[in-house]
């Protein structure tokens, strides 16, 4: 069969292009299958919609150590649904977290607080209507200094397990119900995987808070400890976010200013006492804490 010719200057015939996905016409005296059976797509790992809008910034002020810094990155690698920025300026008030969060789209926050360099301080605060708690951070250690032997997968989503302690009294509920809403990973999060791997813990011994992060053993269910680890010290809870009415005062808490100048005081009783010299008078007698001062005069 001779081909066909085109007239000159037209342009070529192109045959159609049949729609992505879309099943060819079935031959003649081809048996009819199940419909849809051969073009069934598997369907995604989570059919759910993102509802849980949860966002957390993650940020500190100026002045913090190295340990500090690799503890917000590790929380920041826990936390899919979290989020960074800058430092702070010390000069500017807290009450500008509140516009920092509003800018970056977050309604929760963690916000490391470092004073003389050597004390950390630690605020939850859900943004802008509060409440808030500030708490000082103890004993911290990071994923890269513990080196445990547990691990997890990186996005999975956490269980979080509390001590019956938080049910009994009513400033640990409310502190529960902030650590639920900061800590546990949305559901269908675009960040999150759909696993559960690791928990939470939070502890209360000797009027305190401890955090640790165990891996779920898929066994046994048994729990091998993953990092970071550290200790919440419960300052005080504001009705506001960063500020406001005082809603709990911890009475059990000891500033570090306090408890340097007790560990100054204890130790300066163990002081050796001043030596007398040979030309000393015989009245002059060194104070048995050891400041030397005199014990009395003749009259």
């Amino acid at each position: 069969m001779a081909a066909a010719k085109r007239k000159r200057d037209a342009p070529a015939a192109r045959p159609k292009k049949r729609a992505k996905g879309v099943p060819s016409a079935p031959e003649p005296g081809a048996e009819p299958g199940p419909a849809g059976a051969e073009y069934s797509i598997p369907p995604p790992v989570s059919q759910g919609k993102w509802k849980n809008k949860e966002r957390v910034l993650i940020f500190s002020s100026r002045g913090i150590n190295f340990r500090t810094r690799h503890l917000m990155q590790d929380l920041r690698t826990l936390m899919p649904h979290s989020k960074a920025d800058t430092k702070m300026d010390r000069k500017d008030q807290l009450f500008v977290i509140n516009e920092v969060c509003e800018m970056k789209n977050c309604n929760k926050c963690i916000f490391f607080e470092a004073k003389k360099k050597q004390d950390l301080y630690m605020w939850l605060s859900n943004t802008p209507q509060g409440p808030s708690a500030k708490f000082l951070v103890q004993n911290v250690h990071t994923l890269a200094e513990l080196k445990m032997t547990g691990n997890c997968l990186r996005g999975s989503r956490p269980l979080l397990s509390f001590d019956p302690t938080f049910d009994k009294e009513p400033h640990y509920a409310l502190l529960k119900e902030l650590f639920i809403q900061i800590f546990s990973t949305p559901q269908y999060h675009p960040k999150s995987q759909p696993f559960v791997d690791h928990v939470f813990t939070f502890t209360i011994t000797d009027e305190r808070i401890w955090f640790r992060n165990y891996q779920i053993i898929e066994e046994d269910a048994s729990l091998v400890e993953i990092g970071p680890r550290f200790v919440l010290n419960l300052i005080k809870i504001f009705q506001g976010s960063f500020g406001g009415p005082t809603l709990y005062e911890n009475p059990h808490y000891q500033s570090p200013n306090m408890v340097s100048s007790f560990v100054f005081v204890f130790l300066s009783w163990f002081k050796p006492s001043q030596q007398l010299s040979t030309t000393q008078p015989l009245t002059h007698f060194p104070h048995p804490v050891g400041w030397g001062r005199k014990s009395g005069k003749k009259k």
